[in-house]
């Protein structure tokens, strides 16, 4: 039988060293949300919740996929441990729900370039080796000094007056802070992290980056950009033969305007109107609106980008189906961008059901590609490169 896993994230609204850290924006997205989204793609996860004691944390959370649970006072402060947090948690769950997974992973946000790949490894290793607890760690080859009282220092790791090459050195790994895997039970006896048998999982070095102070952000942008281009195009079909949008919310940012007279009119992007016209100069790649707005608006637009236009559709899953047979169009081949509900059937549905960043939580949580940019602001556009990249690259 599968093992019961949960993941629990600490994250108090308390930070100092950089205000309001656990939500701050970065390549696009609230920190914290960059994990949960990765918790989303975990193999072995079942359930990820953030403990925390701030609104706005909580709401973020929530809006990403994840539940919360909300820490009382005295377990938020300055001195409170992240273990305080976790037994906290673990004991609400209990008494509210009868709720005990046989293992607790504890990860924690300012790790923002984990990935699901991490949390499974770590688990993986804990759950095959039959440990009691396990480490994400990444290999270290430097030499490490202690400085005395007069003012000496002699090597830690080293003999000063030996410097064996690095490939001749015992292998040596650093904890990344990123991800703690413990047998609940264990952990409730013991009450901290590093019980029983301990066995870890190693990391790439170019994800493992920790935020303390603010230039940590700094490079953390950019490596975390790049990570999650390489991802994104990993998400996209192998032969992509047809993307579907739908245009609320995807071309929009999801807002109408309203004459005094009645007309409706919205914003479009034009950096979204480029992407269209780039996709179909350098593709033959089908493209498609399909929307359930009745509005001439819709029909407008999209005579303009030269795409297909179906509107006035309440549900579209079967309409998307015909369309897909009338085209000869294979499921796996399909992207279908969406953003919120009536989205959810054709993001399931499709081969690579896409978010916009701003899409509703339901639909965060079902699509297998969740772009960096809003609705109406540069979404399409991110796409489109995308899939013109994936194709020239031939990745």
């Amino acid at each position: 039988m599968k093992p019961s896993c949960l993941a629990l994230i600490p994250a108090r609204g308390g930070s100092k060293s950089i205000p309001g850290k656990n939500i701050k924006m970065i390549a696009g997205l609230p920190l914290i949300a960059h994990l949960i989204l990765q918790c989303r793609l975990s193999k072995h996860l079942d359930r990820v919740a953030v403990s925390t004691d701030d609104p706005q944390i909580a709401e973020v959370s929530k809006r990403y996929g994840a539940e919360v649970i909300w820490r009382p006072a005295e377990i938020s402060g300055d001195t409170a441990s992240s273990e305080s947090a976790l037994l906290h948690a673990l004991e609400h769950l209990r008494t509210a729900e009868n709720y005990v997974p046989d293992y607790l992973v504890f990860l924690q946000c300012t790790s923002p370039l984990t990935i699901a790949e991490d949390i499974d490894g770590t688990l993986d290793k804990c759950i095959a080796e039959n440990a009691d607890t396990a480490l994400s760690t990444t290999n270290f080859h430097y030499f490490v000094w202690r400085k005395h009282k007069d003012g000496s220092c002699d090597g830690i790791n080293h003999d000063k007056a030996f410097r064996p090459r690095r490939q001749d050195r015992e292998d040596q790994f650093i904890e990344t802070g990123a991800v703690y895997v413990m047998k609940t039970e264990g952990f409730l006896k013991h009450k901290h992290r590093f019980f029983g048998k301990t066995v870890m999982h190693v990391m790439p070095a170019e994800r493992c980056c920790e935020l303390d102070e603010p230039v940590d952000f700094e490079v953390a942008e950019m490596l975390l950009r790049a990570q999650k281009r390489k991802l994104q195009e990993i998400c996209l079909p192998e032969k992509v033969s047809a993307i579907v949008f739908d245009f609320d919310g995807v071309f929009t940012d999801n807002s109408v305007y309203v004459s005094e007279d009645c007309k409706e009119s919205v914003k479009c992007s034009r950096y979204d109107g480029m992407g269209i016209s780039l996709l179909r100069k350098h593709t033959d790649i089908k493209m498609a609106v399909l929307s359930t707005e009745v509005n001439k608006v819709v029909e407008a637009r999209c005579k303009k980008l030269k795409i297909e236009c179906i509107h006035g559709v309440e549900d579209k899953l079967p309409v998307l189906k015909k369309w897909m047979a009338d085209n000869a169009i294979e499921r796996e081949n399909l992207i279908f961008v969406g953003n919120d509900v009536n989205d959810y059937d054709c993001i399931t549905f499709a081969g690579c059901g896409t978010a916009v960043a701003d899409s509703h939580k339901s639909i965060l949580a079902a699509a297998k590609l969740i772009l960096n940019s809003n609705g109406g602001h540069g979404a399409v556009r991110e796409l489109t490169e995308l899939v013109i990249n994936k194709i020239r690259t031939g990745k």
